[in-house]
């Protein structure tokens, strides 16, 4: 059976686009943190570089580097076209126009492939996917999952979603996840439920203000903390 994965698009994110989008502080980036659905970005590789720990999960990485590339070549005209047809449907204050956004991101995804071969011996890259992951319980320290669960509302199950959750809450002390609107810019009906399932958990779920913001209102993500034993 295909994953319900596979039709996402691979579009990398950068280092600094990861300290925006979650709040990351210096103290974060000293954990052990597992980025879920990372795709081509290149935190990995550029906290890697910094010293920091870290694993990124993906069914992306089962292809090699070519052939990454070239999906991701596939996939960029479709993207720059729906954004510069949707000017007005953006906000620009970070990226400043869709021209700079674009060459973020190549360069993000450069360094992702640069890196990719590197990092799959010592374990950095783990082609896995939601809702089960190869790790074992409170592997690490925080887990965060960018434009997967809620972006992908209406595609992905409300099961799906929940889980997913259980599975991140399985492997992480803490959770986050960006943003909280589907794709179509709509609020994510899937995050209450998501919520609520943490709550009765005993988890900490808050919602949170971040710096970063493409889809008007999608500044805020989910931050979820267990209760220590």
């Amino acid at each position: 059976m295909a994953s319900p994965l596979e039709k996402v698009a691979p579009w990398g994110r950068s280092f600094e686009e990861y300290r925006d989008l979650f709040r990351l502080e210096n103290a974060d980036l000293d954990r052990a943190i597992l980025g879920v659905g990372d795709g081509p970005a290149s935190f990995n590789a550029e906290l890697t570089r910094r010293g920091g720990t870290v694993v990124s999960a993906d069914p992306l990485y089962r292809f090699s580097p070519a052939d990454i590339r070239r999906r991701i070549d596939r996939a960029r005209p479709g993207i720059e076209a729906e954004l510069l047809a949707n000017l007005e449907g953006y906000r620009w204050d970070y990226h400043g126009s869709v021209g700079d956004l674009i060459e973020s991101r190549r360069v993000a995804m450069d360094a992702f492939l640069e890196d990719l071969e590197a990092g799959e011996s010592p374990g950095r890259y783990v082609a896995a996917e939601l809702p089960r992951l190869p790790f074992a319980d409170d592997a690490f320290d925080l887990a965060l999952i960018s434009h997967l669960l809620f972006s992908y509302s209406g595609r992905l199950s409300p099961e799906f979603h929940l889980q997913a959750a259980a599975e991140a809450a399985r492997v992480a002390r803490e959770v986050r996840i960006f943003p909280l609107l589907e794709l179509e810019g709509l609020p994510a009906h899937d995050v209450a439920p998501v919520w609520e399932w943490l709550e009765g958990q005993g988890w900490t779920v808050t919602v949170e203000e971040v710096a970063y913001e493409l889809q008007p209102g999608g500044n805020r993500m989910l931050r979820a903390r267990s209760t220590p034993s």
